[in-house]
């Protein structure tokens, strides 16, 4: 899969690379090799910062590469879109010579509309009931996932999420997984650790994949120095005798199962899961939870590819009562690379858990 993807991705850039050279016919030779070195400067710039992710490059360079070869992704996505749309638009009425600049335009106003819909998140609010007791009745949750810091979420965009997450005044926050994106070294850093510590309630955390990415070690022991609690398959119980039950993601393959952490907890009190990726939810949901809370899908992050992750999943995003679960599936609070959204939304998910 990864290498179709490559394939792909590869492919249209030279489509729209030989495109774009085709309105460069009439310039001289120098200006057609610079725009060359450019362009596959730009197409490769994401893959040359992944590769560099664990090297401690100046902060400005490490953070321009991964910023523009993350947009040129979804600038190629939709470039390539558009230019096949333009050029059956040409084959049909062979007048329409303008396709290029017609495609580049709405693409780039596709990008701006893209970046102002990720920049604001929204909060979805939800109101559940359960029968195990939770003491003095109820509880406030604020819910997040795929926070992704590092060099495409940095301090600044952290600063904002920690003020909207105690706008919320909860009891408790709960990070579904991937709160670091693909090392550890940009969140040191840029001291990211010092917005964290302004979060007003326990924090707790269950591992996502870019954990094991940016290497699980590293993320355990930097996050001991944070207010974040990091629990791999283990059970917490909170002050309301509430239990937290967080399985470590299935990067691991030898993760414990759920029904074995169950097998942990007390079936009288209420048991929330948080659980990365949302995989087995009929298997959750017939062990008797009460909540289960995931991300990892983003659902998709941009249009097309919210239809495949709703076709991979049997939930890839939003809330469900299943027979017994409440299960909730977050888009995410931010994203991985690419700064927009397109067809989706980030959020920030507050759940009211109550008694009758």
């Amino acid at each position: 899969m990864f290498l179709a993807m490559m394939a792909a991705y590869v492919g249209g850039n030279i489509y729209i690379f030989v495109r774009a050279l085709q309105q460069l016919g009439g310039a001289p030779t120098w200006v057609r090799v610079l725009f060359g070195v450019l362009f596959w400067a730009a197409a490769l710039a994401l893959f040359v910062a992944i590769g560099m992710r664990n090297i401690a490059l100046p902060a400005t360079l490490s953070r321009a590469m991964f910023n523009l070869g993350s947009i040129w992704l979804v600038f190629t996505l939709y470039m390539v879109i558009a230019l096949i749309v333009t050029d059956l638009a040409h084959w049909a009425m062979p007048s329409f010579k303008c396709g290029f600049w017609v495609a580049f335009v709405a693409v780039s106003a596709l990008l701006v509309y893209g970046y102002w819909n990720y920049r604001h998140p929204r909060v979805v609010e939800l109101d559940l009931t359960i029968d195990r007791p939770i003491e003095g009745g109820q509880m406030r949750i604020v819910a997040v996932s795929d926070v992704h810091l590092g060099e495409g979420t940095g301090r600044k965009k952290l600063r904002r999420y920690v003020d909207m997450i105690n706008a919320q005044k909860p009891d408790v926050v709960l990070v579904a997984g991937d709160l670091i994106d693909n090392s550890v070294l940009p969140v040191v850093r840029d001291s990211m650790g010092e917005e964290l510590a302004r979060i007003e309630a326990p924090i707790y955390m269950a591992a996502g994949n870019h954990e094991y990415i940016s290497g699980i070690e590293r993320i355990e022991e930097y996050l001991r120095s944070t207010p974040v609690r990091l629990l791999r398959d283990s059970v917490a119980v909170l002050p309301n005798g509430v239990q937290l039950i967080c399985r470590d993601d299935r990067a691991n393959r030898r993760r414990e199962s759920l029904s074995a952490l169950i097998a942990k907890a007390d079936t009288t009190r209420p048991m929330v899961v948080i659980d990365h990726q949302p995989y087995h939810l009929a298997e959750a949901d017939s062990l008797g939870i009460d909540l289960q809370i995931s991300g990892h899908t983003h659902r998709g992050q941009v249009w097309p590819l919210n239809l495949l992750t709703d076709r991979m999943y049997e939930q890839s995003h939003g809330y469900r009562r299943w027979s017994q679960a409440h299960i909730y599936v977050s888009s995410g609070l931010s994203l991985w690379g690419p700064p927009f959204r397109i067809g989706t939304q980030s959020e920030l998910v507050v759940i009211r858990l109550k008694n009758e």
